[in-house]
């Protein structure tokens, strides 16, 4: 019958889409290992995609808590650095694999549990990344124009968690918190031509919201110095490189570093070259309309509030000194003091994992699942891999390192016997029908695809790769269509 109702739908070849069709139902049912991920961000999908390379007879269930996949490619990297999201290609491939199953709009911890999971599968990977924000615990964290950098990209970014964001950017100044490449990312949007922007897929609200913009200054703040900052070469050199817009950087903050540089590994060594030619050819000359700039050794002590209480209208900046050197260097007070007025604060200092299900172990220090190499300690069955094993740090490369590694270690735990499989596990099937009796209705990476055209006609229209549902229900509208 389900083939049947399939077969009606489809307009081309349909013996080779039942053909394929049966294989997929047969392969979720067969006697082969069962393997469950949970979150289809990048590390779900490539730890998927060296688990279904690995072993023919391997199935992979993905677990979405949103209708659409991809994670932190859709929702957290910069709409102006497509080349980057080119990665999405790729974990199509995989979602499309014969045995391989994505599960949208089904948020584990809620509409099932880990516990469930574990007795249908015969082993589950958490890859549910990290979407809580780090504290920067300082009075005034909650005034008003006081943003955390997760919020912010992803209220550019089309996540329907931050669409009601309204971050109102009718000040001169905003003073971004970290020095990473997500707090470049930001104040690069924040500074960027319209016309660049409206080629990429940000969303329209924020493209209109920048549009009224009055900000003209980008100051990004660290606790170290410059040999210590965390960003890479290829984000400083976009910042420099912004049209109309000139760096604004400290000669003082360069002056003892140049003999450090013989000893700094290349990619260091490149770009505090690359800081110290700008200093030396923008710095005092500011006949741009904007400005952007790096500040060293200060870390936040208190967001000032405006004469109303309620809206920021400054930091106080602790003045630090280091101790120790290169990486290993701490920032120390030095018991100065230092304040900047702007009009808006971004803190870019990290995300954090939160925990999914009390029967998983959880550190609440580090925000992470303890583990040894992915494997969940104490825990038979279990791993993660991504942020939520390491924490929030590296590149989607690292990422996908990270992932191929926990699925080598899964696999070396079937090889050996530690992982039973000589009961054959129901998968999916079960899950399906307790997420039926509990009224949730998953969308399949076939449904995603659908809001996936639809986003992409809906930007073709404007003149913009695809303009993003912000709204989960219109997402499913579609989907379900």
């Amino acid at each position: 019958l389900l083939l049947c109702s399939v077969m009606k739908r489809v307009p081309r070849d349909r013996t080779l889409f039942v053909s394929s069709l049966a294989r997929r139902l047969s392969s979720a049912s067969g006697p082969g290992p069962k393997v469950c991920i949970v979150g289809g961000g990048p590390a779900g999908f490539y730890t998927a995609q060296h688990l279904l390379k690995a072993r023919d007879d391997m199935v992979v269930d993905v677990y979405e808590r949103l209708p659409v996949p991809f994670g932190l490619v859709r929702f957290g990297v910069a709409p102006d650095h497509p080349e980057v999201k080119n990665v999405i290609n790729t974990f199509t491939q995989t979602a499309q694999h014969e045995r391989c199953y994505f599960y949208g709009n089904v948020n584990v911890g809620t509409d099932v549990s880990v516990e469930e999971l574990r007795k249908a599968y015969h082993a589950v990977v958490l890859s549910y990344g990290a979407e809580a924000n780090r504290s920067m615990r300082v009075s005034g964290e909650g005034l008003a124009g006081v943003f955390s950098a997760r919020d912010f990209v992803g209220w550019y970014n089309g996540l329907p968690s931050n669409k009601e964001l309204q971050p109102h950017l009718n000040c001169e100044t905003v003073v971004i918190l970290g020095q990473g490449n997500v707090a470049l990312d930001v104040a690069r949007i924040l500074l960027s031509p319209l016309d660049l922007l409206k080629k990429t897929d940000i969303t329209q609200h924020a493209l209109d919201t920048l549009a009224a913009s009055r900000v003209r200054r980008v100051l990004i703040v660290g606790r170290r110095g410059p040999l210590q900052i965390a960003c890479t070469i290829k984000e400083v050199r976009e910042m420099i490189n912004l049209p109309d817009t000139a760096a604004d950087m400290l000669p003082a903050d360069f002056e003892s570093i140049s003999e450090a540089l013989k000893d700094l590994p290349r990619p260091r060594k490149r770009l505090t070259e690359l800081m110290m030619k700008t200093v030396k050819t923008e710095s005092g000359q500011h006949k741009a309309n904007k400005s952007w700039g790096f500040r060293f050794l200060r870390s936040p002590l208190e967001v000032l509030p405006g004469p109303d209480g309620k809206r920021v209208a400054g930091i106080r900046l602790a003045v630090n000194k280091l101790e120790g050197s290169g990486e290993d260097a701490k920032a120390v007070p030095t018991g100065q003091t230092e304040d900047l007025e702007c009009g808006m604060v971004i803190s870019s200092i990290g995300y954090k994992s939160l925990p999914i299900d009390p029967c998983v172990p959880f550190d609440p220090r580090s925000a992470i699942v303890p583990n040894n190499m992915g494997r969940v300690k104490d825990t038979a069955g279990l791993y993660c891999s991504g942020w939520v094993k390491r924490g929030p740090t590296g590149v989607i490369a690292t990422t996908m390192n990270d992932s191929f590694d926990t699925a080598r270690m899964l696999l070396k735990d079937m090889d050996s016997g530690m992982l039973n499989l000589s009961v054959n596990k129901p998968g999916g099937q079960e899950i399906t029908a307790l997420l039926k009796e509990r009224g949730v209705r998953a969308v399949s990476f076939p449904e995603w695809e659908k809001i996936n055209l639809e986003e992409v006609r809906r930007g073709t229209a404007v003149g913009k790769p695809r303009e993003k549902f912000l709204d989960v229900k219109d997402m499913l509208a579609v989907a379900w269509s």
